[in-house]
């Protein structure tokens, strides 16, 4: 897939916003120990639950927030995985699938793209479990689910600086403690 990156400045994959506040004390605490973008990965999709796996919904989705519950769905994770990054002054952007949730519907995934080396490569951290194993590699994509696009599914071509607002006003509807996805869109909204 050709990433499209939504603006040339590669300086708004490196701004802090209300999602990705990798200003915060403990993100650059963590982001400074951890000391690699690879490293950041491993933390982000080995040590921070997948709140489906975990059994238990956090609903957060500031990366500090997410930080702080280790614990949260895929599009958390991303926002933690882009704060981390950016605070080791790696330009990150967020990425979107649309993926089937297993229920006959449609739920949107989150992922990051990291412009190292003179271009974007995608990563997963959703979080590794039987038939998932997301990969740290930016030569060959290795993300925790492939798109079918026969039954519907879609990869987004789109690398955001920030969270698009539409979904920003989805995740406000978070609840924790209740599992599901009902609150998020099943497509990538404008």
């Amino acid at each position: 897939m050709i990433l499209q990156p939504v603006t040339d400045d590669l300086d708004a994959y490196l701004a802090a916003d209300e999602m990705i506040d990798h200003r915060h004390p403990e993100i650059r605490r963590v982001a400074a120990e951890l000391a690699t973008p690879e490293a950041a990965y491993l933390f982000v999709r080995d040590e921070v639950l997948h709140s489906a796996d975990a059994g238990a919904y956090s609903a957060a989705f500031r990366a500090s927030e997410v930080l702080a519950a280790r614990n949260s769905i895929c599009l958390g994770k991303s926002h933690l995985l882009a704060a981390l990054l950016r605070a080791q002054v790696v330009p990150t952007g967020l990425c979107y699938q649309r993926l089937e949730d297993g229920e006959g519907g449609f739920v949107l995934h989150g992922l990051v793209a990291v412009h190292l080396g003179g271009r974007w490569a995608r990563l997963d951290a959703r979080g590794n479990r039987e038939g998932v194993d997301a990969r740290y590699d930016l030569e060959r994509e290795r993300l925790a689910w492939p798109v079918r696009g026969e039954i519907g599914e879609v990869d987004y071509p789109g690398v955001y600086a920030a969270p698009p607002q539409g979904l920003l006003r989805a995740l406000e509807l978070a609840v924790p403690g209740e599992g599901g996805y009902a609150y998020l869109p099943s497509e990538l909204p404008e």
